[in-house]
Order: structure tokens, then C-alpha cells, then sequence
């Protein structure tokens, strides 16, 4: 693990040994693949000091040395922040993640108007603290599905965390209720998805659609309702990919009308129950897991399986 200490408005990395010859140039550039607009301006601005000094960004580094960055200016939230009541289930200087509740929007499509989805509560929750934040969302989820969702607290942290997901290094776990009984334990559906043209809103298992990969495993089965619990990882994260993947091989989501779930629940069966990320700047895995208490019908099925998986 990388050592870090935050000293007000700067971070400080100690060099580790396998950064040892690397330049800061490298470094922004090709290790963590930095926006070109916030290297200049971290150039520009002079945010970038070795033990204390402004350097040539070319220098080679060398374990041990103190690589300080300035990162935790005030910059304006885009959102209203408002009060929500959302459980944080991990924060540093740098992301924080919250247990999205169902019936929530991850982000306001209209900036200046909305102000009751989870990126309003996450500016509410940083102003609260006397952080004057521009949050941004990693992922999101859909409205009706709960569970943990991720936000950087400042640009770079969002360009590395955005980088993870690319990469498919931050995994994602979700429990999901389906309709039938399972025949295989486990399985994995590699289906394109793309729009349903007949509809403005749902989407289809299309070839020419964008690829998808979701993976499945059988948790529990439920006889009498005649129910499955399975856990499922995305190596993609497409709009509505678990909804679609799943009712494809006849198995849809409870309550998910609009993919040929009953509605036995007021909403789909589903719930982001764990997210592991290795820590942009520490390299440290932080895994958080959501529990789900919202919905008394779900919570008999879900039970603690959110801290088993």
C-alpha cells in the first residue's frame, strides 16, 4: 500500500519503490492517464511540488521522495444541494459512497431544477462537513434499483476512478430476485444490447447493439413462490444490462414489468449489494457492502446475503 497524508489543500504520496524512476510527466500521463486540460492547469498553477520544491516535471523520481499535489480547492457543486436521508458506507478526502436508496435518480437531468436524486444529497452531505465540492458520479444506477453508488470529490480522483472502471478493476455486485428456478449454478451471458425501437425507454438483446458480459450464480431457491436469489458481476455496465440479460434467458427480475417480471414488489428485484475498489491512490482495496432494508417482501429474500458475497 502507497503511504498518503493529506496537510490542508495538499495531498502528499512518499514515493514507493515501483514508482522509483518514474518522472512527474509519467506519472499524470501514461500511469494514470490524467486529463491534458488538468495537467496544464496543475502545471499552470504550480499544484505540483517534490519535497516541498517546484521541479522539472521530467526529473526521475526516487523512492522515498514526497510527490505533493494540490487538490482540495473549493470549486462550486453543479447540483443543489438538499437534504436526503442516505447511509455513507465509505468516505475519504477523496470518493464516498452511498447506499442508493430505491425510487432515487442517481443525477439530475436538469442541473438547476431537480434536486431530489443522490448527487443533490452527496453535495448536501459535503457542504454539510464545510466541503465545498464538485461531486461526480462513477457509475450509476436506475431508479428503482438500490445499492452502493460511487462519487469522486475531486477531478483527478474522478479521472483515476473512471480509468478502474474502464479497466473492469472495480468490481460491482448486485442480488437480484428472478422469476423461475435456475437449472445451471452458474452462467455467464454474453449478449449484445441495444435500443427497442418500439419502445422509447426499454432495451433489447440486439447484434448490433453494444457488447455486454454479465455473470451469474445461484444463491437460493425459493420452491413455493416459485423464486430464484442469484448474485450477479458485470464486466459492462450497460442501461438496464442485468434487467435485459436476465429476462432474455426467461428468467426477469421480479417486479420488472417492463422486462416480464410480475409485480409481486413495487419495483425490480434488484440491489447493488457490494462494490470493491482499488484505492486510486493508496492501491488499497476498499470493499463496501450495502445492506438492503427497504423493502420488508425483498428483505425476507435478501436476508444478510449483502455480507456473504
Amino acid at each position: 500500500m502507497i503511504k498518503t497524508k493529506r496537510f490542508g489543500e495538499w495531498f502528499e504520496i512518499i514515493v514507493p519503490s515501483h514508482w522509483d524512476g518514474l518522472s512527474i510527466d509519467s506519472i499524470l500521463r501514461e500511469k494514470w492517464s490524467a486529463p491534458k486540460k488538468l495537467i496544464h492547469s496543475m502545471s499552470m498553477e504550480k499544484q505540483i511540488k517534490v519535497n516541498g520544491e517546484i521541479i522539472n516535471w521530467h526529473n526521475p523520481l526516487v523512492a522515498g521522495d514526497k510527490f505533493q499535489l494540490k487538490l482540495f480547492q473549493e470549486a462550486n457543486f453543479d447540483v443543489i444541494p438538499e437534504y436526503h436521508e442516505v447511509e455513507v458506507l465509505y468516505e475519504d478526502d477523496h470518493m464516498i459512497v452511498f447506499n442508493k436508496p430505491a425510487f432515487m435518480d442517481t443525477h439530475p437531468n436538469s442541473l438547476h431544477d431537480e434536486t431530489n436524486t443522490l448527487a443533490n444529497a452527496a453535495a448536501f452531505h459535503l457542504l454539510a462537513k464545510g466541503e465545498i465540492r464538485k461531486v461526480k458520479h462513477i457509475h450509476r444506477l436506475d431508479r428503482d434499483t438500490s445499492g452502493a453508488v460511487l462519487f469522486a470529490k475531486h477531478q483527478l480522483a474522478g479521472s483515476l476512478l473512471d480509468k478502474l472502471l474502464e479497466e473492469r478493476r472495480i468490481k460491482r455486485t448486485y442480488l437480484a430476485l428472478v422469476h423461475g428456478k435456475l437449472t445451471l449454478k452458474k452462467g455467464t451471458i454474453q449478449e449484445p444490447i441495444g435500443r427497442d425501437r418500439h419502445h422509447p425507454t426499454r432495451r433489447r438483446v440486439s447484434p448490433t447493439g453494444q457488447p455486454a458480459t454479465t455473470h451469474y450464480e445461484l444463491l437460493e431457491t425459493f420452491r413455493k413462490e416459485d423464486l430464484s436469489l442469484i448474485k450477479c458481476q458485470l464486466d459492462t455496465g450497460r442501461t438496464h444490462q442485468i434487467r435485459v440479460h436476465l429476462s432474455s434467458i426467461g428468467h426477469p427480475l421480479a417486479g420488472d414489468l417492463l422486462y416480464g417480471g410480475r409485480p409481486i414488489i413495487n419495483r425490480q428485484a434488484l440491489h447493488a449489494a457490494k462494490l470493491q475498489i482499488p484505492h486510486p491512490f493508496t492501491e488499497k482495496l476498499i470493499s463496501c457492502y450495502a445492506p438492503h432494508t427497504q423493502n420488508h417482501i425483498l428483505d425476507n429474500f435478501f436476508k444478510d446475503w449483502s455480507h456473504k458475497l
